[in-house]
């Protein structure tokens, strides 16, 4: 049993496939799961990870490497991402399923049941992913149970031919539907299940109960697009709701087991309410992408019962790096805004080191990128503050900032946050999200002020300011920043 969550974890996210075949080259044979080194284990529970997400463990199959081999969007993709691309680097899509059991190549069920322990054994936990939208062409349920998918008819197929396939299934040849988000035309390895079908619901059930038994969470792929009303929306279907009953089923069994949902579309506070534990936070990203304070503020004004369940994050394997979304300095400012504020802080393997080309979930290698040393140290230093117990397990605030005087229109660029600790820490975030100087009047929240005088001592640069009780409580704490600079403060009284 993996101990227990702090109130605001940290999730480190690897990408299996494209891991293993680095670690391959590195070893001069193919590598299994047993030969993720152990140094490296150690490195993320030193840094303080909780969990570790593997992305793509299960078994894939030939259709959907296939598909990737043949798709021309996909290939004008790898070849801009690996100039020396060939077809032995490109794969399945990992969210092909073909069946969840872990890939024979990766050293299968076994080879995982070791790597969990190992991580178990270093007070982390195992995620993996769950994908109930679709499965593989070629999952067996093609020739076992055919109604388990959405069927399409001759007129469909013709019209909409980005969304329908003609299949040979195990009660002859149907028309099925390619698993599809409504925005956008199907992903051509997949197919779309049914959730209009109880048996199919049911069926579901017991695949996610599986997973459960080997790992300590999931991570639901577009976890939305089993809603009911999305499912209406989309293919016109009535459904019962899936996520209550399947959650259910599986804490009955295993009740410390993490949801972690892909969500979009407005849908996180609903899909809460259904029982995950976490829902991506695509609204701060995107106001952080944005560039400007006020709506990264205003975001950051939602309660904490909601806060609270969202996992931050500046890159995934869906998103471009940050290094390329976010330059320097505004990576920076963006990351104590995305990791220091409420919820799960969610990274990326190769965020840590500054990577900036994202990889392809149909390509088992990326490029091979130097260490960007200005953001390496910048991390290290800020997993450093992230593993101290008053941002892990401390009550959050957002705080108020006002003009230094008057016309001083600059303080609107702030971003301004406190935590407090039960044993007294505190600390206190100044980020003025910016492009340009600012200053501000930054309203503290704590009484007894006036009692001492407090210095102000930045945790991640060399600051140390002490400033006297009384004109803190009386005005607040004066600020003056660069474009994108920042202040981590831990304040004590002297």
């Amino acid at each position: 049993m993996a101990q227990s969550l702090p109130r605001y974890p940290s999730l480190y996210q690897i990408n299996t496939t494209v891991r293993l075949r680095e670690i391959a080259s590195a070893i001069g044979r193919p590598a299994t799961l047993d030969d993720l080194p152990d140094d490296e284990l150690d490195r993320l529970a030193k840094s303080g990870f909780d969990v570790v997400w593997l992305l793509g463990v299960w078994q894939t199959g030939p259709a959907g490497l296939k598909v990737s081999l043949s798709n021309p969007d996909w290939q004008r993709e790898y070849h801009a991402t690996l100039s020396d691309c060939q077809d032995r680097d490109i794969t399945s899509s990992v969210f092909a399923v073909h069946e969840y059991h872990v890939n024979r190549e990766f050293g299968g069920d076994s080879a995982l049941a070791r790597v969990r322990q190992r991580l178990v054994n270093r007070g982390m936990r195992l995620m993996l992913d769950f994908v109930p939208n679709h499965t593989a062409l070629d999952h067996p349920w093609v020739m076992e149970y055919p109604d388990y998918y959405v069927a399409g008819t001759e007129e469909q197929l013709a019209n909409q031919p980005q969304n329908y396939i003609r299949m040979e299934t195990g009660s002859g040849e149907r028309i099925l539907a390619y698993g599809r988000d409504p925005y956008y035309s199907g992903w051509p390895d997949t197919l779309q299940l049914n959730y209009g079908n109880p048996a199919l619901q049911l069926a579901m059930v017991g695949e996610l109960g599986r997973i459960a038994s080997q790992c300590d969470g999931v991570r639901c792929d577009m976890a939305m697009l089993e809603l009911p009303e999305v499912l209406e929306r989309t293919w016109g279907m009535k459904a019962e709701a899936f996520w209550p009953k399947a959650m259910d089923a599986v804490r009955q069994k295993y009740p410390e087991f993490l949801f972690m949902a892909e969500v979009y579309w407005g849908l996180e506070w609903t899909l809460q309410q259904q029982g995950f534990d976490y829902t991506y936070d695509k609204r701060l990203y995107d106001r952080l992408k944005d560039r400007i304070a006020r709506p990264v503020r205003e975001h950051l004004q939602a309660d904490l019962d909601y806060q609270d369940k969202l996992a931050r994050f500046l890159e995934n394997h869906d998103e471009p790096r940050a290094e390329e979304t976010f330059p320097k300095p505004i990576h920076q400012a963006a990351a104590i805004i995305t990791f220091l504020t409420p919820g799960l802080r969610f990274f990326h393997q190769g965020q840590l080191e500054g990577k900036k080309v994202r990889i392809s979930m149909h390509l088992a290698r990326g490029p091979k990128e130097t260490v960007d040393e200005e953001i390496a140290v910048f991390y290290t230093a800020l997993l450093r503050e992230l593993q101290q117990p008053v941002v892990r397990d401390g009550d959050w605030q957002l705080l108020n900032s006002r003009p230094a005087w008057n016309g001083n229109w600059t303080s609107d660029s702030f971003v301004t946050f406190c935590w407090a600790g039960a044993s007294g820490e505190r600390r206190l975030m100044v980020v003025n999200y910016a492009d340009h100087h600012s200053q501000c009047f930054v309203e503290l929240p704590w009484t007894g002020l006036e009692a001492h005088t407090w210095r102000f001592t930045d945790r991640m640069g060399d600051a140390i300011y002490e400033r006297q009780g009384g004109e803190l409580s009386s005005h607040g704490l004066y600020v003056d920043l660069p474009a994108w600079g920042y202040y981590l403060f831990e304040v004590a009284a002297v």
